[in-house]
């Protein structure tokens, strides 16, 4: 064999060796990732039509086009142009899809027939297009919008009369505007509005013969009393009348009707007062106004739900534990059963008319998220789209399984455990301890391509269900009701302690991060203890009793602490982590956008401050324009970067380099090269 064939096999092993192995998971190829939006079936369940989200970096945004395929997979192809639409539906009888766009800054409702063609305009309506939907004969639609201003009203406001009387009339936190239902007909091209009155609506359903609506609303737009909202009745044929339905101060939400148009279900906690329970389902016969729970038996969190066409059983995505799952419950007896059954994150985002069809979406911790269409009676899905198909071919990713230990005071808690992708047995790693937002919120089987950047970066990586996480039961739910700070801390804690028992972690290097009620319980548990080297906190609360007239605080004045700060002063006191700010020894870097109104940003500025007076070591990056959760993708970066080089410095001791982008690279390099031939 000749010294060229030599080298020419030589090359090709190395170039063969260098494709197969798996580069570490960046932030940057989490940025680049296609995500995946909301997606319609067609009536006779034979394609689908579904948002995919793309980064445009120059443009430093998130752009989504339509894609349209197959239900039996295959090709996919754009279904709309350049002017694109948003909360697109097909008509009951498939021979149209109606979708938004703005026209003069206002969300009208556009007609495409499915066959092809150009999007028609239907609505000219004097204000945006809210919630809509489809009569069962596809001829009108029926939709939200609100009042708007009368021409003198509209000039005085321009003119500078924009004062917002707070809490007053339409007006919350920020400005409002009350509410009407409209029926628009398609083919004579006429609105007609269905109400009257000072309402904010905030859902409804229109019977399946047209002749009733039900809908959920309010008369009042204060920020902490969602529970003022009750049902209605609209009758819309004969003596139109609207009949209230409910009063309690339970909130209700997402009502569908039965088929035989006789009941509908709506979910709420409760039927009387604002509970912290898992959402139930519920039925009533709005003529009696009799109604009942349900979904009593399924211990979860309840997603999208869709009646079954012979009205005795209700199909619905719910989350118990770690994974999400499609059911059936019959709403007579209260049974469920577990259609799917599979380990991971199984989401039903539409369905066929006759329930026989349905497109999902699914993800677990090693699968970034995917459409798939499967039959409901035989669960047996058919992938439609690879979003990500490099993610398994080339990028290294950490193991995870489920975890289980016994809290302080015996209560059984679990989580997710990530391992790094080259884990070795016996050896210790740094640890990372995660804590999800909410408080009830909670960590799943899904795919989140941060944590497989840590591992990258060689931690362990503990994501604990404290108690007050949902998809489990309403007791742990329940569990830090006049107690946060204190019971899931303990959680958090016992968690570490068995990885370092297990011998799996270096109890010398490790940190802590969270985000919303995450980055408010790492505050806390940085007050606690200084077993954590390096701390990173998100969106934080630092003080309850200044955040209570401006954040969005129900749960803590009803359940979490119990009481507004003049009544229970000692609770708001002794639950922020400002109050005991000077016990931090922990390294910290803080995080907040400017636009956040979930958890207002002069939250993190104080805690800062406090800890910056003190002379402790924290740092504060604040982002200008950005609300609870961050939409800039550029932000994003700074933020994703800047957190692991502070947690790699204060827990490794590493002067860790964040890469350049390639764009950006590119052009410094095409800079460079431009101001060389100048100089020339």
């Amino acid at each position: 064999m000749n010294k060229q064939l030599l080298f020419l096999l030589s090359a090709a092993l190395a170039c063969g060796s260098a494709k197969a192995q798996k580069q570490p998971m960046t932030t940057d190829a989490s940025l680049d990732m296609v995500q995946a939006g909301s997606a319609i079936i067609s009536p006779d369940g034979k394609t689908v039509i579904y948002g995919k989200s793309d980064l445009n970096w120059e443009k430093n945004k998130r752009e989504t086009t339509y894609q349209h395929v197959s239900a039996n997979g295959g090709a996919n192809y754009q279904y709309l142009g350049e002017e694109g639409g948003t909360d697109l539906s097909y008509s009951p009888d498939g021979k149209y899809v109606v979708l938004k766009r703005k026209v003069d800054e206002k969300q009208q409702l556009f007609l495409l027939p499915t066959t092809g063609g150009e999007a028609v305009q239907l609505t000219k309506h004097e204000s945006s297009v809210g919630k809509y939907v489809w009569s069962k004969d596809s001829k009108s639609l029926y939709f939200v919008a609100e009042v708007p201003r009368s021409k003198t009203e509209q000039k005085l406001y321009k003119d500078g009369n924009d004062a917002v009387f707070i809490d007053e009339g339409a007006n919350g936190q920020t400005e409002g505007a009350w509410e009407n239902l409209w029926v628009f007909d398609i083919s004579t091209k006429k609105e007609k509005k269905l109400t009257k009155g000072e309402l904010l609506i905030s859902d409804f359903d229109v019977a399946p013969d047209g002749t009733r609506i039900v809908y959920a609303g309010r008369r009042e737009n204060r920020r902490n009393q969602r529970n003022f909202s009750e049902l209605y009745l609209l009758q819309l044929t004969g003596d139109t009348t609207t009949v209230q339905l409910t009063s309690n101060k339970a909130p209700e939400s997402d009502l569908s009707w039965a088929p035989d148009g006789k009941r509908f279900a709506y979910k709420a906690a409760d039927d009387k007062n604002w509970e912290l329970r898992n959402d139930k389902l519920w039925v009533m016969e709005p003529v009696t106004k009799q109604y009942r729970q349900v979904s009593g038996k399924f211990d979860g969190s309840i997603g999208n739900y869709y009646w079954a066409p012979d009205g005795r059983s209700i199909l619905f995505s719910g989350q118990q534990r770690t994974n999400s799952n499609l059911y059936r419950l019959d709403v007579a007896k209260g049974d469920y059963k577990n259609l799917s059954n599979k380990s991971g994150t199984w989401r039903m985002l539409d369905i066929t008319p006759d329930r026989s069809k349905a497109v999902l979406s699914f993800s677990d911790y090693k699968t970034p998220t995917d459409l798939y269409v499967t039959a409901i009676d035989k669960f047996k899905p058919t992938k439609l789209t690879d979003l990500n198909p490099r993610f398994a071919d080339s990028l290294q990713l950490a193991q995870a399984e489920v975890v289980r230990w016994k809290s302080k005071d015996g209560l059984e808690v679990e989580g997710m455990l990530y391992l790094p992708p080259n884990y070795q047995k016996g050896k210790k790693y740094p640890l990372l301890l995660h804590i999800h937002g909410g408080p009830a919120g909670s960590f799943t089987n899904s795919f989140n391509p941060a944590y497989h950047v840590w591992a990258g970066l060689g931690y362990v990586q503990l994501t604990p269900n404290v108690r007050g996480s949902s998809g489990y039961t309403d007791e742990l739910l329940r569990g830090n009701m006049e107690d946060i700070g204190n019971g899931d801390y303990e959680d958090l804690m016992s968690g570490v302690d068995k990885l370092i028992a297990d011998g799996l972690v270096d109890e010398n290097k490790m940190a802590v991060r969270g985000w919303s009620y995450g980055g408010i319980l790492g505050g806390t548990t940085i007050t606690k203890t200084n077993r954590f080297k390096a701390a990173s906190l998100g969106a934080m609360v630092s003080d309850w009793a200044s955040e209570y007239g401006v954040g969005f605080n129900h749960d803590v004045r009803l359940w979490y602490i119990k009481g507004a700060p003049w009544e229970n002063p000692e609770g708001y006191r002794q639950k922020s982590a400002l109050t005991n700010a000077k016990n931090v020894q922990t390294p910290t870097i803080l995080f907040h956008g400017t636009s956040d109104v979930t958890d207002t940003e002069m939250q993190s500025m104080m805690f800062f401050t406090a800890l910056k007076d003190m002379g402790k070591t924290v740092r504060y990056v604040q982002f200008p324009r950005e609300p609870h959760g961050f939409k800039e993708p550029r932000h994003q970066r700074i933020r994703d970067l800047e957190e692991i080089k502070w947690i790699q410095k204060y827990t490794l001791g590493q002067d860790w380099k964040a890469p350049e982008r390639k764009e950006d690279k590119k052009k410094e390099e095409e800079k460079a090269t431009a101001q060389a031939a100048l100089k020339h």
